[in-house]
């Protein structure tokens, strides 16, 4: 890419997520994440927010606190509205507006029963966009809405233009066995993954809209976002079952099913989270900034995959970042982080003196991960 496209790339990616919602879900696994983040009850949190989901399903292992950073404040604002739907009212609710993306009475739900234990900017976002909920309209579901959503739905669109797929692809996330669901896959990628699709999966708007940077689109090597993400596929849908993955469901139907929903969105769950919201705090700033305002032996840090936009663009922020983050841990602080790439090159020296990585769990618990997207997870463990 010439550097006059690359720097149009780059805008066009900022544009996107300095005005707009990105993520709707969280695209983590977060039965992987609490298998490798072992908390306890004295565990204090530092975690990138995304959707909110994942801060919540932490919550059941009854950390001592959880630490939410996001520079997008949107991303705070949908765990802000979580986060006061759990607070004042019930779990129908809860299920209606986060498992069915709808709710009959989400406007009079908001103004009544929601607003008012929001903090301002999260007040200031719902009161233009509470409409995402209402259930009507060309996109009536709630994950229909944000970047990632709008592409969700234009599958979902695509999909039912090919109405044959379209009912392969409904009996494959149904299926009841790993035995169905590789001959229910297999009869339809050609068809589903076919050039057009794979033209539109290597677009970099599109991957803009799924919040994938150009940085991240690099590290996917030779065979590019459409080759990537048909390996992925192949895995999660051939090799783990599909009844309860609910992540793709949700991407397939926009929706959760009662059966298959986050564990946040269980009725079994809600009272224990609901005593659990006093720990969970969003900040609108960057984990450097949070760290630099909030000095403490923290025990747990999530990064998602940030860093591999940091590594591209800014390695001063990468290394400060670091720097702070080894600044503010205990001896045994564990990191989990995600890459798009098959494997991590850009630690700097004093992270690889300070940290061992553990591999063996790791690499199980990638093999088991529902949403099958990223191309390697890393667990540090601070000497």
């Amino acid at each position: 890419m010439t550097p006059i496209a690359t720097q149009f790339s780059q805008k066009v990616f900022k544009q996107i997520h300095t005005n707009n919602l990105i993520y709707n879900t969280c695209w983590e696994d977060p039965r992987c994440d609490r298998e490798l983040l072992e908390l306890k009850p004295d565990s204090r949190l530092v975690m990138i927010t995304s959707a909110g989901c994942n801060a919540l399903d932490y919550s059941l292992d009854n950390p001592a606190e959880i630490n939410c950073i996001d520079i997008n404040p949107r991303q705070n604002a949908l765990l802000e509205l979580k986060l006061s739907t759990f607070k004042n009212r019930q779990h129908d609710d809860l299920f209606a507006l986060f498992g069915d993306g709808a709710h009959r009475s989400a406007v009079a739900l908001y103004k009544d029963a929601l607003r008012e234990t929001l903090p301002d900017f999260a007040q200031t976002y719902w009161d233009s966009k509470i409409n995402y909920f209402v259930g009507k309209g060309v996109r009536k579901s709630f994950y229909y809405h944000g970047t990632s959503g709008l592409v969700a739905w234009l599958f979902s669109k695509y999909s039912k233009i090919q109405k044959s797929n379209r009912k392969q692809i409904e009996k494959l996330i149904n299926a009841q066995s790993l035995d169905e669901q590789q001959e229910i896959y297999y009869s339809v990628e050609k068809k589903v993954l076919n050039n057009a699709m794979k033209w539109t999966l290597n677009r970099h708007i599109v991957m803009c809209l799924l919040g994938v940077p150009e940085s991240q689109q690099k590290l996917l090597g030779t065979e590019g976002v459409a080759g990537f993400i048909q390996s992925c596929l192949r895995n999660v849908f051939t090799q783990l079952p599909m009844d309860d993955n609910y992540f793709w469901r949700l991407y397939i139907e926009g929706k959760y099913s009662e059966a298959c929903c986050p564990n946040y969105l269980k009725p079994q769950n809600f009272d224990i989270i609901k005593q659990q919201t006093q720990k969970i705090k969003t900040h609108n700033t960057t984990i450097s900034d949070f760290l630099v305002h909030n000095p403490a032996p923290y025990s747990h840090y999530v990064l998602l995959d940030h860093q591999d936009w940091l590594a591209q663009h800014n390695l001063p922020a990468l290394e400060e970042e670091w720097r702070l983050i080894l600044q503010n841990s205990r001896s045994g602080t564990r990191i989990l982080m995600r890459s798009a790439a098959r494997e991590i090159d850009f630690f700097p020296e004093t992270v690889l003196q300070n940290i061992s990585f553990e591999q063996e769990k790791t690499v199980k618990t990638h093999l088991l991960d529902r949403v099958g997207t990223y191309g390697s997870v890393y667990l540090g463990i601070v000497k």
